[in-house]
């Protein structure tokens, strides 16, 4: 009886979300951002949630490089995801549902140290 040595070796986790075709942590996360900052968006009036995702706290930033806003991100990402004119997708919600579903799919988020 012959026995075949096989190799063994770790995968990277590039290699194993490719086997799986599961989007990262990461693109989910921002994937889910949009899909809620589109839920704010279409909300109706001056709710709470509206009121404190455009709150200026009054505060200054500390010195050195800016850290990114949460609104920063859902700007780049929704730029990213629906090119220039995104904003006027978000409130027409079978568009915007259809733009996410797109970029989940073909998985155009860009993912940094990838």
């Amino acid at each position: 009886m012959t026995m075949k040595k096989e190799n063994w070796r770790i995968l990277t986790n590039k290699e194993i979300y490719a086997i799986v075709k599961k989007l990262t942590i990461i693109k989910t996360m921002k994937l889910n951002r949009l899909c809620w900052f589109g839920h704010i968006q279409r909300v109706e009036g001056n709710g709470i949630h509206k009121r404190v995702l455009y709150m200026n706290l009054g505060t200054t930033r500390l010195r050195g490089r800016p850290r990114n806003r949460w609104q920063d991100e859902v700007r780049e990402d929704g730029r990213i995801v629906g090119g220039e004119k995104w904003q006027e997708k978000v409130h027409n919600r079978e568009e915007w549902k259809k733009l996410l579903r797109t970029a989940r799919n073909r998985q155009i988020l860009r993912v940094p140290m990838e």
